[in-house]
């Protein structure tokens, strides 16, 4: 009996928590940049002097070469194998031109003529987003080097989860109730400060994830030693054509990350808070309370994921969120939102925070578990194919997400119009019509139904689960192992 479990023991390739929490920050490194470059349309708008439409057509479009640029990077991730590893190289490198972009974009931008400031914003932008997908592609690929275990794998979650909420809800407060407040409006000081501390904290956390990576990012843990078989770029088609979990994933994860960009549109925050509830002051303070609530969901989440699986842990999270967002949707059709109010706290105030909590609570949570869940796919491909492919994997995966979930904005907008709102979305203050107050419910709790019933539907058809993945990381193992033999018998 001792023998098999040693045996069982020595099939799985593990971390330690600090090397889990650490790398955990590059992806924290990458977030803080996406937070800081979210102000850039007031810089190019408000100092530079580009045009809102012009601004918001180069941004937009970025998505699109945003998209583009995951499977090259990816591709060129699988093919990569220095002297310094992988993914330590690309995650500095990404790194280094995320800072020099940002930093090219706000010193040098406003100085143009005008009719090369087009150019220059669109160029440098581009420039940004490579170096964004150089990083984050390797957040996604590098967790099959750094552990398989199953009880390890979840603990990611966490980690991101935490982090997130610092750099975004923590951000937001920092810019609203510091900076603003320091500088008074969208002024360059205000700009120069916010990208120094996203820059150093980016760099530290980029090195900090390096260390964690460090004894992981080598030949030995690639998969298989011999990659039995040759990937070229034309097969990533056949990748996501063969692997079932891998496509079950990705629908998953996009209607997520459609709820969770929905949520974060600021014109749905002013038709909730601002018009159906009447403070929009109020929508500040909620990010501040969901801070706790939210943490204490993800640690639950992350048990729950450890001591059964992650698709176990994501289906009765998704569940969880359902039944939060139907409630809340029904609760505002029978209630006078008005009396929501943090002033006089009354029982429709107190069921309305622990309802929101949870719903803020279960979106915090459900994206971050998808990321380790990726390294479970990518372990899948290699059982299945030989192939050991984690960039094209977390890239096919990046490609058709960030696809999916530049329909936020789109959508946003189309409601808005639906209900005349065609030339601007509705403002704080206006008038609450009955079409404003049901498009609002679709926005903020119907958005969230649709997309985790399609998750709960995709999870269905996923079958990485404990049992599976112990058989796939037992078969990889048995497969180095006869590898090293025949090595050692060719010598």
């Amino acid at each position: 009996m001792s023998s098999i479990s040693v045996k069982q023991e020595t099939q799985y390739n593990t971390a330690k928590w600090w090397q889990i929490g650490f790398f955990a920050l590059n992806n924290t490194a990458t977030n803080l940049y996406l937070f800081i470059i979210g102000f850039v349309s007031y810089y190019v708008t408000g100092i530079a002097g580009l045009a809102v439409v012009v601004a918001s057509a180069i941004i937009g479009g970025s998505r699109v070469f945003d998209a583009i640029t995951d499977p090259i990077i990816g591709f060129f991730i699988d093919k990569t194998e220095g002297k310094f590893g992988k993914f330590r190289p690309l995650m500095i490198v990404g790194n280094l031109i995320l800072a020099s972009s940002v930093l090219l974009i706000y010193s040098v931008t406003h100085l143009l003529p005008e009719s090369m400031q087009f150019l220059f914003f669109a160029l440098m932008y581009g420039v940004y987003i490579i170096g964004y997908t150089l990083q984050t592609a390797c957040t996604k690929a590098a967790q099959t080097v750094l552990t398989n275990h199953p009880k390890q794998r979840p603990l990611f979650t966490i980690y991101d989860a935490i982090y997130n909420i610092g750099v975004f809800t923590g951000g937001q407060i920092f810019v609203a109730n510091y900076l603003m407040e320091k500088h008074g409006d969208f002024t360059m000081p205000l700009f120069i400060e916010l990208n120094m501390y996203g820059m150093l904290l980016s760099g530290l956390f980029t090195i900090l994830a390096v260390v964690a990576i460090w004894q992981k990012d080598r030949k030995e843990f690639f998969g298989l030693a011999k990659n039995t078989v040759k990937t070229k770029f034309r097969d990533y088609w056949p990748v996501l054509k063969g692997n079932r979990p891998l496509q079950m994933l990705v629908l998953a994860a996009s209607t997520d990350k459609i709820t969770v960009m929905v949520l974060r549109q600021p014109a749905v925050f002013v038709m909730f808070f601002g018009i159906v509830i009447g403070d929009y002051a109020l929508s500040g303070t909620m990010s501040a309370i969901t801070i706790i609530p939210a943490v204490l969901i993800t640690v639950l989440g992350v048990h729950l994921a450890r001591k059964t699986d992650l698709k176990n842990a994501l289906i009765k999270a998704t569940w969880i969120g359902i039944v939060s967002a139907v409630f809340l949707f029904i609760f505002f059709l029978v209630i006078d939102p008005s009396t929501v109010t943090l002033d006089n706290i009354g029982l429709t105030t107190v069921i309305f925070l622990v309802a929101y909590c949870v719903l803020q609570g279960i979106e915090k949570l459900t994206t971050p578990l998808v990321m380790p869940m990726i390294a479970d796919v990518a372990d899948y491909e290699t059982y299945k194919t030989g192939r050991y492919v984690p960039g094209m994997i977390g890239t096919i995966f990046s490609f058709i997400d960030k696809i999916m979930s530049s329909l936020a904005p789109a959508l946003v907008g189309l409601m808005a119009g639906m209900i005349g709102y065609k030339d601007e979305f509705p403002q704080v203050g206006e008038a609450l019509t009955t079409p404003l107050l049901i498009a609002t419910l679709i926005l903020m709790f119907g958005v969230p139904i649709v997309g985790w019933t399609i998750s709960l539907i995709s999870m269905k058809f996923y079958n990485l689960d404990r049992q599976k993945m112990e058989e796939i990381q037992k078969a990889i193992a048995d497969m180095k192992e006869t590898e090293s033999d025949e090595k050692h018998q060719a010598l």
